[in-house]
């Protein structure tokens, strides 16, 4: 037992140096990996045995994956189709200069359960905000807050969300049902939240308008309803229920139409676009603002999320967090069960420095308890998308919430203005607590 504990403090140890010293979070993850690899053998575990658990875990991941490389093609089509630069141009206009921090939230909320990512929302509509906030002299962290938070609206239940899917994957339940639940169970963080960014935005309040922006996206692209098409090509998927592979698909081969027609963009640039990202002119004043990494930006994303269920994998065969495990199926209610899910959350979010793993760790160390107290995979997937996702983005070494911050220019500070996210978890606690629900 003494080696599996000085081994989880050396792999801790290596992610956050890691995170600190700017390396590639890959690197620590193959190197846990192989160190409980190697553990693993030492009490009995054969070499081939092992490969078999890490392709399990791996495995898991593909669709995360393959989401992650649709979302690198998508976000790249909808700026040069002039589709994301509409939705900030239409959405700049709603904002009230004492209304600004509420409408950033509100603005990124809403684009980022259109396309599922808060990596997205955050380079785009996110850095676009930035600028109108540093040149109103807003406060910065308070900025960043309300725009990380509204980000996570939508990467937590948008049907195009890459963690929604995982979710949905690894408890095996369904995207379009857990997505009800999640906005059943987010409607008090969400107007608690709401009260809190109309609070705050009274104290910091936009000192500029937003037409010089405004001024720059009209100069820069062509914009009428038209170019929303790729919008609601996926609006119309998400109604049907079709599967969110061939939804992204389908308003990608959109984009891809309106960014040749409507911006006369060529189809061999459209697909660089897809690979390399999209970037403006350098002499253009929004080449700072506007700009969107392609297929190949996500594939270090892509590698962390592998390495990470590739140790998830090998932790789940060779049972080395039994222990754990035997602690927390000791959960006798569902507000029990969601306690110890939220413990093993933060637990996994600061060890494991991604969403994915605290994800796979939290389910695989509490799978248990959901069976003993009768409670079906729709409980367990909507506990997951309640403490996993979004416990992660308050770690502030955890990509979930590091990568954000980089692509803002934000600091740590902000963590105090992440209020939706904190009242997610913090409210269905709260609930569970006072309800003291018992197994149905």
């Amino acid at each position: 037992m003494l080696d599996l504990v000085i081994a989880f403090v050396l792999f801790f140890l290596l992610l956050v140096a890691s995170v600190l010293k700017g390396v590639f979070l890959a690197y620590p993850l193959a190197a846990g990996t192989m160190l409980f690899f190697f553990i693993a053998m030492k009490r009995g575990y054969g070499f081939s045995e092992l490969l078999q658990m890490a392709y399990r875990g791996g495995k898991k991941s593909f669709i995360v994956i393959e989401v992650l490389i649709l979302i690198g093609a998508l976000i790249p089509l909808w700026i040069a189709a002039g589709t994301l630069p509409a939705i900030v141009f239409f959405g700049m206009r709603l904002i009230k200069p004492n209304l600004f921090l509420l409408m950033a939230f509100l603005i990124n909320c809403f684009v980022s359960f259109l396309i599922g990512s808060s990596v997205g929302t955050t380079g785009v509509v996110g850095m676009a905000l930035m600028v109108m906030a540093r040149s109103g002299s807003v406060n910065l962290s308070a900025a960043a807050g309300a725009i990380i938070a509204g980000a996570y609206f939508g990467d937590r239940c948008s049907p195009v969300s890459s963690s929604a899917s995982f979710v949905a994957y690894i408890t095996e339940t369904d995207i379009y049902d857990n997505i009800r639940n999640m906005f059943r169970t987010s409607i008090i963080p969400f107007l608690l939240a709401l009260v809190f960014y109309l609070t705050v935005s009274q104290l910091y309040p936009l000192h500029s308008e937003t037409d010089g922006i405004n001024r720059m996206i009209q100069d820069a692209f062509q914009l009428n309803w038209l170019v929303l098409a790729p919008v609601l090509v996926i609006a119309i998927f998400s109604v049907f229920k079709a599967n969110i592979r061939i939804s992204m698909a389908a308003s990608i081969l959109a984009a891809f139409a309106v960014s040749v027609a409507m911006q006369h963009q060529t189809a061999i640039q459209c697909l660089h676009f897809m690979v390399f990202g999209f970037k403006m002119d350098a002499a253009n004043p929004l080449y700072e603002v506007i700009k969107s990494g392609g297929m190949l930006s996500l594939l270090k994303t892509a590698t962390v999320v592998f390495l990470a269920s590739v140790f998830a994998g090998i932790m789940e065969g060779t049972r080395l967090l039994d222990p754990i495990e035997a602690m927390t199926a000791k959960a006798d209610s569902r507000g029990a069960v969601f306690q110890n899910m939220l413990a093993t959350s933060v637990f996994g979010a600061a060890f494991g420095c991604s969403q994915t793993f605290a994800v796979m760790l939290t389910y695989m160390l509490n799978k248990k308890a959901y069976k003993k107290n009768n409670l079906d995979k729709s409980y367990a997937a909507i506990d997951l998308e309640n403490t996993g996702i979004m416990v992660s983005a308050l770690i502030p070494w955890n990509i979930a919430l590091l990568a954000p911050m980089t692509i803002l220019g934000a600091g740590a500070d902000c963590i105090p203005f992440l209020a939706y996210i904190y009242l997610v978890p913090l409210c269905n606690f709260i609930y569970l607590k006072v309800k003291r629900q018992s197994p149905e």
